[in-house]
């Protein structure tokens, strides 16, 4: 009944004499000695190492319910969070005010780590002393080790262990413990999600989104600044590379603020792509570049790459299908002082490339020299497609060959399932520009993806035979 949290009142009830034929007879005398008054507080002293005061499952440091939620939320779809509230026994050391901040330093592995639960708390009885409540755990048997005993003997404290009847609330839970306590057993539980400024993206599995609207609420309430929870509701569109998606608690303002590298962002989540797990991949081509370098961002988006490359004193390009990312682009590039460091554009890719990225190229690479250090880097974030698009730089320039140095570096993005995915990527890449790159690219892979599919770079400079087209004598 204790353990369980429910009040003395059901003392008078047929549950009480129901769980009393089945309680040991230290427990029951405990709960009726509390009832009637004669133990006072919270606080049960152990006088004797043989004298019990709860079921001994309580006690058991293997038990992994101890600090679970009460099982009556398993199946909860709607979040009542009154109904996670259950009592636990835990021990607790009492001991001199004054002493409290050298004792918590050295029984520090063995303090009471829960969210939001008060290490120390006030001795009802003596206002002179507090107790310092232990981690059961880390506490076999309620009793301390001899090196914790002479700890407190150099303290002066009375190596007694007391037990203190410890509420737990929803608020003491982590969010992954109330979602394994409240979805069915043995399936897998997922509170992992993306953050983009006050938003949680969430890709919930089928058997979760029974409980969608729960996890949402509890992701809000588990992590600060998290104002609004959604989960995917489609697959990413290949021509505006954006999803359906739906709100799963809180507010529905999906316009919202992110800083990545130093930069800030604007951008409305329901209509624009943006991914967070890519910010490491962003910043690795960033810093590859140069001042004075020139990069024609093909698949701009909202600006991950164009904008800080121009922060570098890059001159950009920057083009995206979608008009909203175009929006985007144009709103963060004001927002960030680079617009007129950045030609934008809203056009399909091959266009961008046949047209100015073309145009760019026959001005600039007939006046480059040997010795000129400013290069050309042309980004390809669309890893679904983006190998796809790699048959434009089959003789788009017409003339002779510039200088090999002066050639444009390509960083296409791709996605491969192959057990080899770098040898994939470089193979569909030589047919798209029909041409070998043995010993001329280099591989890098971004990130896993989902099960066997990752994400990779492929670089390379386009070979002068694939990008220019000799005139005719």
């Amino acid at each position: 009944l204790w353990r369980f949290g429910y009040s003395a009142r059901l003392l008078k009830t047929n549950h009480f004499r129901t769980a009393a034929s089945n309680t040991s007879f230290p427990a029951v005398w405990m709960l009726l000695a509390q009832y009637s008054g004669r133990i006072p507080g919270p606080f049960v002293v152990v006088k004797k190492p043989t004298f019990s005061t709860m079921p001994e499952t309580v006690e058991d440091k293997a038990n992994p319910e101890l600090y679970s939620p009460h099982p009556r939320v398993r199946g909860m779809t709607l979040l009542n969070r009154e109904a996670f509230k259950r009592t636990v026994v835990v021990p607790a050391l009492k001991v001199k005010k004054e002493i409290v901040n050298s004792l918590l330093k050295s029984l520090k592995q063995l303090v009471l780590q829960r969210p939001g639960l008060k290490r120390v708390v006030e001795d009802p009885d003596d206002e002179d002393s507090r107790f310092i409540i232990l981690d059961p755990q880390k506490i076999p048997g309620f009793s301390l080790g001899e090196s914790e005993q002479q700890v407190l003997k150099e303290l002066s404290v009375d190596p007694e262990v007391s037990r203190y009847n410890l509420e737990l609330t929803y608020e003491n839970f982590k969010s992954e413990e109330i979602l394994r306590a409240v979805l069915p057993e043995g399936q897998e539980v997922t509170s992992g999600f993306s953050r983009v400024g006050h938003i949680a993206h969430l890709n919930l599995r089928d058997h979760q989104l029974p409980y969608r609207h729960l996890i949402g609420q509890v992701i809000i309430d588990k992590n600060p600044g998290i104002t609004c929870a959604v989960n995917k509701t489609s697959i990413i569109d290949s021509t505006y590379r954006n999803f359906e998606m739906e709100v799963l608690a809180g507010e529905k303002n999906l316009v919202t603020k992110v800083k990545e590298n130093n930069t800030v962002y604007e951008l409305d989540f329901s209509k624009v792509y943006w991914n967070p797990r890519l910010s490491t991949e962003r910043g690795r081509i960033v810093e590859l570049l140069k001042p004075g370098d020139v990069l024609f961002d093909v698949f701009a988006g909202i600006g991950p790459f164009a904008i800080p490359a121009a922060k570098k004193k890059c001159r950009v390009f920057a083009n995206d299908l979608n008009p909203e990312s175009y929006h985007w682009l144009l709103h963060n590039c004001r927002l960030n002082k680079v617009d007129s460091k950045v030609k934008a554009f809203n056009m399909d890719g091959r266009e961008f490339l046949r047209g100015p990225v073309r145009e760019e190229l026959s001005k600039e690479l007939p006046l480059m020299k040997e010795e000129q250090k400013n290069a050309f880097h042309v980004v390809m974030n669309l890893p679904a497609l983006a190998v796809e698009f790699l048959d434009v730089f089959r003789h788009l320039l017409v003339g002779e060959p510039c200088s090999a140095a002066a050639l444009p570096t390509v960083h296409c993005y791709g996605f491969s399932k192959h057990e080899d995915p770098a040898k994939d990527i470089q193979e569909r890449a030589e047919a798209s520009l029909g041409t070998s790159l043995d010993g001329r690219c280099s591989t890098y892979p971004v990130r896993n993806v989902a099960p066997n599919k990752e994400m990779l770079c492929i670089s390379f400079q386009v070979p002068a035979d694939v990008l220019y087209k000799r005139p005719c004598p």
